[in-house]
């Protein structure tokens, strides 16, 4: 089964501890990690991994005996984080957002550059590190010049006091910095905006690193405009984001469960719930994987991610449509936009025997229905 391959973990052997590597997670064949990784050495007793990923960086710490802390978003790389380091005396895997790392609390951070989420995601976790170390500190520092390395290093060392460029490989660099200033304030992150969809306001909140916040994406206001009545159904929103889809139709009386990989997303998901007073499940999950194995729904909806070219994201995209597929009951309707130019339709013939194609409009609506002869 796809679904059961793509959720499988992956061993890499590394000395002393194994590290587990899986489609969609973090670090593993990114040289930012690995330059970190090979650069790396301890300083003092306790130390802080804000963007661990699958943990390269954060092994070297383990195995030189420091106490270690990994804050991670994604639900994809907690696994495997888990896998590794679960079981690690002094070592504590957690769910979190860079920012609630404790004040003054660590002797060394460590922090890959993660400039993919934009500048506010990355100005808060270069302060969540500076707010964490105690005077003395160290915060290694790892990125991509071509992606803002050389800005982020500057503003890195102005809150800090002193720092250098210790490693130059290609494009990508490792810097160590050194806490001489006092602690930096924390902005508040959460962001309020409205969106307009199926001839209704709704009200959000989101977090930095969130994919489309403060907007309503366009492939998402196309399928919301190509859905029907939900009222009642059993809908399953797959890779949900910040709610845009699932609380919408939520707000209209669906029974929506939401399922995002991203904490940042669930945190703002969970909110604008909150605030709206809309009921609905959200669960921080790689896929479907947060669900009870016999939990079904009458409709799937999913916007799933995607890179240009990029295999690995292709997989998760893959997941999504099997996961979409196995969720479904007899006669239930699958729904998914996506970009013109990504041919889920061979997949889709596979699994559902035929796809209609609802809308294309800058991006395409697929929609196919299980088969009610299926289990």
């Amino acid at each position: 089964m796809v679904l059961e391959a793509y959720h499988r973990l992956h061993p890499l052997p590394a000395g002393p501890l194994t590290l587990y590597r899986k489609a969609g997670a973090r670090g593993y064949g990114d040289g930012r990690w690995e330059l970190l990784a090979r650069s790396l050495q301890a300083h003092g007793a306790r130390a802080l991994d804000l963007n661990p990923g699958i943990g390269l960086a954060s092994a070297v710490l383990v195995k030189a005996g420091l106490e270690l802390d990994l804050l991670e978003t994604s639900r994809v790389a907690l696994r495997c984080l888990e896998a590794a380091f679960g079981n690690q005396p002094g070592v504590q895997v957690r769910a979190a957002v860079p920012w609630e790392a404790p004040a003054e609390h660590y002797d060394q951070a460590v922090l890959v550059l993660p400039s993919e989420r934009g500048q506010d995601f990355t100005h808060l976790s270069l302060l969540a590190a500076a707010r964490a170390l105690r005077l003395g500190g160290q915060l290694w520092l790892s990125g991509d010049k071509n992606k803002g390395f050389e800005r982020q290093f500057r503003a890195a060392r102005a809150l800090l006091g002193s720092g250098e460029v210790l490693e130059r490989e290609g494009s990508l660099r490792v810097a160590v910095l050194e806490k001489q200033n006092p602690s930096p304030d924390l902005p508040d992150p959460w962001k309020g905006f409205t969106i307009e969809a199926r001839g209704r306001s709704q009200a959000f909140y989101c977090l930095p690193g969130v994919f489309s916040a403060g907007r309503l994406d366009e492939a998402t206001a196309l399928l919301l405009e190509t859905l029907g009545e939900v009222s009642d159904a059993e809908v399953l929103d797959l890779g949900g984001g910040y709610g845009a889809i699932g609380l919408t139709l939520a707000a209209e009386g669906a029974h929506v469960t939401l399922l995002e990989d991203d904490l940042a997303s669930v945190l703002s998901a969970r909110r604008s719930a909150e605030a709206s007073q809309i009921s609905a499940t959200i669960a921080h999950s790689d896929v479907d994987e947060g669900l009870p194995k016999d939990r079904s729904f009458d409709i799937v909806l999913s916007n799933p991610p995607f890179h240009v070219g990029g295999s690995v994201i292709l997989d998760v995209a893959h997941a999504f449509i099997t996961a979409a597929h196995a969720r479904l009951r007899s006669g239930g309707r699958f729904y998914l936009v996506a970009n013109p130019f990504l041919k889920y339709e061979p997949l889709l013939q596979t699994l559902f025997g035929s796809v209609r194609t609802l809308a294309v409009q800058g991006y395409k609506v697929l929609s196919c229905t299980k088969d009610r002869s299926a289990r």
